[in-house]
């Protein structure tokens, strides 16, 4: 078969074109991804010593590791690599425990408060949320009650 002239400069470009790399205008997207536990320095604030592991565990959730060769102790890992500039951010933070599993100390990145007077920072961080009021006998008032909806006015209509 003989090919047109054209045809073998084409050739030779199009391999050549494959061989290229993509400008970097034209790229897919990427997502951030995270994993472990994400830790606010509000949250590290809120322990103190002595507090027992459940309420550290509502605190700041549930570790990332616990390893039974060091049952007094707990990791919290945070990873998170950006989709768009691909840098990747790390914490740690270590929690320790006492032998009757009191908090002890702590260790990481995120530093905990350094104020001697806790009441002073329970109270900067309290606030007080009216959930509505109640009757002063007690008593309790409930809302009238609602009329049939949509498909119970439809099923009166029909008879049921």
């Amino acid at each position: 078969m003989i090919f047109p002239r054209f045809a073998y400069p084409v050739m030779v470009l199009c391999t050549l074109a494959a061989c290229s790399t993509v400008p970097r205008i034209v790229n897919e997207y990427r997502i951030d991804v995270q994993q472990g536990n994400v830790l606010s320095q509000e949250m590290v604030s809120q322990l103190r010593p002595g507090l027992t592991k459940d309420q550290v565990r509502f605190i700041l959730g549930t570790p990332v590791l616990t390893d039974m060769f060091h049952a007094n102790r707990w990791d919290y890992f945070y990873w998170l690599k950006k989709g768009n500039s691909g840098e990747i951010e790390t914490r740690r933070f270590t929690v320790f425990f006492d032998a009757d599993g009191k908090l002890r100390n702590v260790a990481g990145d995120v530093a905990p408060v350094q104020s001697t007077d806790a009441a002073v920072v329970f109270e900067a961080r309290n606030r007080e949320i009216d959930l509505g009021s109640l009757p002063a006998d007690g008593s309790t008032v409930l809302p009238p009650p609602d009329g049939p909806g949509f498909f119970g006015t439809i099923m009166e209509s029909m008879g049921f």
